[in-house]
């Protein structure tokens, strides 16, 4: 894509190691401010805080939604020192050369990060999924491009990482069996017409209703992540029918903002992300996060330097994506659902009721915590998908930016006005 097809598409978006830097204060004898521009699922104020007094630095996290944050990264770097939101967001942001390369010599845990950004598999045995797998992304080669051989430099930091489908409420639907009964199918389910939502980015929620319609048997990709524009075509006119319909309740475009929808009743079932889930279970709706069938919507976080950072705040940023791999951080955000690349350190920060729970599938010994302090999962209960490994050995397909991105910016407008 050329630069002003990336502002486009953005806009068409839019409507829808700590030992070594006090040294560096010290130099400059003040302390110097990063800007992280990204999500709310991991600006949150606690990680905020943590940073700012291990680093000692200032930071400032400005979070929105994922098609707000991406079109202010695309058009303005030098409004960010750090990007930080999903691999989807990395073909646009190169492209509109928003970000520069990260150098592996300079992250203090790169060896230890694991095999799935590496190789896009978490065990030998797994399937990768279709789309930007987020070893497609991550090495920039020789010619500028970004692909899977190792070159010294990255296009992203991999950090959390997690894998998404929807969210429903048991007291309205009955509960499902993961990877049994469980389907993606359920979002276009006639039943539910009217209190159904969806989030309004079409890079994340055109993905969750493709699977829902090849669910149900209403179409057939040939390649989910790269649907040719006939495909697209014939997508979209299945769902501005069911939009005609008055089957979806609302188009949400931020964490809060699906929360907010499903605890005032206003629907049974939506896209969701983890936290989302995690936290509607901490004020007591009975909300269920599906292991549908038919696989995952995985993703990989990305954290990206921007192209205009000054050196200062470059050395910050790098102290601060070290930061996030020392330990604390994937333990802080293991407690919300994610995960970390280098998990084995989180582990060193977790007690191991709460390994064994995230990361292992296992029953809760205790009650389970969420970020908030609220109770997310009772003694006995057993998180949903199962363990690490399970849940990322079923991905269907990653967060994407495919060929035909553009025109399906075009599409996801007309739905949304349909």
């Amino acid at each position: 894509m050329k630069r002003q097809d990336v502002l486009k598409a953005g806009g068409a978006g839019l409507l829808l190691g700590k030992a070594a830097f006090p040294a560096i204060v010290q130099a400059v004898n003040r302390k110097p401010t990063l800007r992280v521009v990204g999500t709310h699922v991991t600006l949150q104020e606690p990680i905020r805080r943590r940073a700012e007094q291990d680093l000692g630095i200032n930071i400032e996290f400005h979070p929105g939604g994922s098609a707000e944050v991406l079109l202010k990264a695309a058009t303005d770097p030098g409004a960010f020192d750090l990007y930080e939101q999903w691999s989807n967001s990395i073909r646009v942001l190169w492209q509109a050369n928003a970000i520069q390369p990260i150098e592996t010599r300079r992250l203090t845990y790169w060896e230890e990060i694991n095999d799935l950004p590496k190789s896009g598999r978490i065990s030998p045995d797994a399937q990768i999924g279709q789309g930007d797998a987020p070893h497609r992304l991550l090495h920039i080669q020789p010619n500028g491009t970004l692909g899977p051989k190792p070159s010294g430099m990255i296009s992203f930091l991999p950090y959390t990482h997690n894998v998404d489908s929807f969210g429903y409420r048991a007291d309205a639907i009955n509960e499902g069996i993961p990877y049994e009964t469980e389907s993606w199918g359920w979002l276009l389910d006639p039943r539910s017409r009217g209190r159904v939502a969806i989030i309004n980015a079409p890079s994340i929620g055109l993905f969750d209703l493709a699977l829902a319609a090849q669910a149900r048997g209403l179409i057939r990709f040939n390649d989910i992540g790269r649907m040719s524009r006939r495909e697209v075509d014939h997508l979209f006119e299945i769902l501005i029918d069911y939009k005609r319909q008055g089957h979806f309740r609302g188009f949400w475009s931020s964490v809060p903002h699906s929360v907010d929808l499903m605890a005032r009743g206003d629907v049974d079932i939506e896209s969701m992300f983890s936290p989302a889930a995690a936290r509607l279970r901490g004020m007591g709706i009975p909300c269920v996060y599906a292991a549908p069938k038919e696989g995952y919507r995985a993703w990989y976080g990305v954290m990206c330097l921007s192209s205009a950072v000054d050196d200062e705040r470059k050395e910050a940023a790098y102290a601060f994506m070290n930061w996030w791999l020392s330990g604390w951080p994937g333990a802080f955000i293991a407690r919300q659902g994610y995960y970390i690349s280098n998990p084995q350190r989180a582990k060193q920060h977790m007690s191991a009721e709460e390994w064994d729970f995230w990361y292992e599938g296992k029953p809760a010994e205790n009650a389970m915590t969420g970020t908030d302090g609220k109770m997310v999962a009772e003694p006995g209960e057993i998180r949903r998908g199962g363990s690490y490994l399970k849940r990322f050995e079923n991905v269907a397909v990653w967060n994407t930016v495919m060929d035909t991105y553009e025109y399906t910016l075009t599409k996801w407008k007309d739905f949304l006005l349909a």
